[in-house]
């Protein structure tokens, strides 16, 4: 009771003196198109007032009201809903007040702008530091917490968000995405009504499996590719996370990300700090193509290593060989990589271990010696082979994750995530090296490390990650078992920070058994991911549709391959929308389909930089009619390429005029169809002819045949006048 006494007593001192807090302020945050506005009340505490398009006179932002939306909302005191930070202090107390002190304001460069709030407890010495980084030419904004305090002992944080983001609207409607292995990035979009929607993920490394960290919510109504008010937002990080939509009492909407709380309640030591994942956002109220486009520009240029580098395209032998193949298959395939145009080779799994020999997913992951059987010269003669060939020569690993028939179990057991007193539970026949353990990450490291000076020349790799965490218990960590999930996502940036150091621009695919790690904390260090192992083109077509929303095409990997019973032309027609490859068995192709496959890859060189570095129109979506259309256009609007995708076709069923955009009303284009099987001639509209950009935004053209499972790709020329 004494000690209650005492702290009200410090409290009434404080308000009387005033030194706690700064004076009311308000705090602007702008883009070229988004306006973010924070401000404080005579109480100290920090709230949001305005989120939208920017305001034109910027002193105008002195107007807003101050509504009772808190920036950053704590548990333990007067609020009443779902807390962004939820602490224990040392002496039992489970509540925090977080109030005003100062914001600083500065120029990271011409485009970046950094602000940061700081936020203290009035009676515990606690801070958090709100960050936050706008982008101005991308109208993307980043926002992240640091969390730290200086008590005697470590404080238990329960709660711990990225951010709070608050929305006044009629309505809301939330458009996510979620999925299984081969079915990722299912739209589903629903009304929010009141109460909490949360979605989550609990699955530890594959964190994206079942529900992906993405989402848009429209304002008023559902928002469309080209009207509407919406939000449009991701979170950075490769571990469990949580997206959590409040609708209160005001018919008010709070959404609160970061990572999942769940069974990670976090022992913050004095004076360290907790840096939380980067949430990404951006505002339109032109609808979603507009975030889309915010989104590519903003991952070209700082959230995909490498984005505006040229990529390779590449040949893989999975589908061909499987785990069955010798040098003498490889080195053959060598020569098919240079007859089809491609850059690159890639040996995918199975080309490892000696002991308990990797003729299967059973046995012998974690032990990266070559196969003496099957490769008794080693990588370094392959990679020679390739170059020869003129072609590069990539490597596939999967390097946190291993098989309990190895050598590597053997020698360490302990670096095995495993619960104790239980049997061990195998997915894929694996289990999760513990890479919270600094043995473990020098191991991890060591692999790429080990490949890259010992076969001078590897030009690729694929890392895999194809289980999740279960039964998750670490033998490094001890005591601490609450910080698994939060330290192996530590852990695992950790190693490729060490990786990215040594091999800055070495190509790295970000795979997870198909698209089960697909975010922006992770691709800080890849230069592009695996969306699916789910390859038929028809099934393509959803998923990359739905990673388009708010990733590049450079970015997602869509190769050629025997999945599906569609004809050539469509596989090819599929990939061309992302990064093309194959993995496809090119010996039992027809000659003519060889033929055909060898022309798509030299035209697809022609027009790939428009699809990796143009903008992304979605004209037809295929949740709304049996076909997909999407076009890119270059920076200059001189040039764009459109893809059409029939899916499924009635009777008699006429598709209406497409109508394209995103093109120069004045100028003129030459419209072209290619990818045309040799001998055949195209039956698209206008073909050969040239229009203006105003005729094909306004009038449009028929694009689709009769017949269904058919797809066009054609290109838009500027004709000079």
């Amino acid at each position: 009771m004494r000690k209650t006494v005492n702290i009200l007593i410090g409290l009434f001192l404080i308000v009387l003196s005033g030194s706690i807090w700064a004076a009311p302020s308000v705090i602007i945050i702008e883009t070229q198109n988004i306006g973010l506005v924070y401000k404080t009340k005579d109480n100290g505490r920090l709230y949001q007032s305005y989120l939208g398009q920017k305001f034109q006179n910027r002193e105008e932002y002195n107007r807003l009201p101050t509504e009772a939306s808190e920036a950053y909302i704590p548990s333990g005191t007067t609020n009443l809903f779902e807390p962004a930070i939820q602490m224990l202090h040392n002496d039992g107390n489970p509540s925090l007040d977080l109030i005003f002190t100062k914001s600083e304001t500065t120029s990271v460069d011409e485009n970046i702008t950094s602000t940061t709030i700081w936020l203290k407890d009035p009676v515990y010495p606690v801070e958090v530091a709100l960050h936050f980084w706008a982008y101005r030419n991308e109208d993307i904004i980043k926002t992240w917490t640091e969390i730290t305090h200086h008590e005697k002992n470590p404080v238990l944080l329960s709660r711990f968000a990225s951010s709070v983001i608050h929305v006044s609207s009629t309505q809301y409607w939330l458009s996510q995405f979620h999925g299984d292995w081969a079915s990722e990035v299912r739209m589903e979009e629903n009304k929010l009504t009141s109460g909490i929607k949360v979605i989550d993920s609990k699955l530890g490394t594959r964190e994206n499996m079942y529900q992906t960290p993405m989402f848009f919510l429209s304002c008023d109504k559902l928002s469309d590719e080209v009207s509407g008010e919406l939000i449009a937002g991701t979170l950075a990080w490769s571990g469990n996370f949580q997206l959590l939509f409040e609708v209160d009492k005001n018919n008010s909407l709070r959404i609160i990300s970061g990572m999942n709380p769940f069974a990670s309640e976090y022992k913050l030591k004095p004076d360290e700090k907790l840096i939380t994942p980067e949430f990404i956002f951006t505002y339109s109220n032109n609808g979603r193509g507009d975030v889309s486009r915010n989104f590519h520009r903003w991952a070209r240029n700082y959230g995909i290593l490498d984005g505006t580098q040229p990529r390779m395209t590449l040949l893989n032998n999975w589908e061909a060989t499987g785990f069955n193949f010798d040098e003498k298959k490889l080195t053959s395939m060598f020569a098919d990589a240079a007859n089809l145009g491609v850059d690159l080779f890639l040996l995918d799994d199975g080309w490892f271990a000696n002991k308990y020999q990797r003729n299967d997913d059973e046995s012998g992951l974690g032990d990266w010696q070559e196969n003496k059987e099957k490769l008794p010269s080693g990588l370094g003669y392959l990679v020679k082979e390739a170059k020869k060939q003129g072609v590069k020569f990539g490597i596939w690993i999967e390097p946190e994750m291993v098989n309990p028939k190895s050598e590597l179990y053997e020698k360490h057991p302990d670096w095995i995530l495993k619960l104790p007193n239980r049997d061990e539970t195998y997915f894929r026949h694996q289990l999760v090296l513990d890479l919270t353990n600094p043995e473990v990450q020098d191991f991890v490291f060591g692999i790429v490390d080990g490949i890259m000076i010992k076969n001078s020349g590897v030009a690729y790799i694929k890392w895999d990650c194809n289980r999740m965490i279960t039964s998750g218990y670490s033998p490094y960590l001890g005591d601490n078992q609450s910080h698994l999930y939060i330290n192996y996502v530590r852990a695992f940036y950790s190693v490729m920070e060490r990786i990215r150091q040594k091999y800055p621009h070495l190509p790295i695919m970000l795979c997870s058994g198909g698209g089960g790690r697909t975010d922006y904390g992770a691709l800080k260090y890849f230069t592009e991911f695996w969306p699916s192992d789910n390859t038929d083109p028809l099934e393509r077509i959803y998923i990359q549709w739905g990673y388009s929303y708010f990733f590049p095409a450079f970015a997602v990997c869509s190769h050629v391959t025997s999945w599906g019973d569609q004809y050539l032309k469509y596989k090819i027609d599929v990939a061309m929308m992302g990064k093309m490859g194959f993995d496809i068995d090119l010996d039992k192709l027809t000659e003519r389909d060889r033929n055909f496959a060898v022309d798509a890859v030299r035209q697809y060189d022609q027009i790939k930089d428009v699809i990796w570095s143009g903008d992304l129109y979605r004209l037809v979506s295929p949740y709304h009619e049996n076909r997909a259309v999407l076009m890119y256009v270059d920076d200059q609007k001189s040039n764009a390429v459109v893809f059409s995708y029939t899916t499924y076709r009635r009777y008699k069923e006429e598709f209406p005029r497409v109508r394209l955009q995103g093109l120069s009303p004045e100028k003129a284009y030459r419209v072209d169809e290619i990818d045309l099987y040799p001998g055949t001639q195209s039956k698209l509209e206008g073909n050969g002819q040239v229009f203006s950009g105003d005729y094909l935004m306004q009038k449009g053209l028929r694009i689709d045949p009769k017949g269904a499972m058919n797809s066009k790709v054609f290109t838009l020329t500027q004709i000079n006048n």
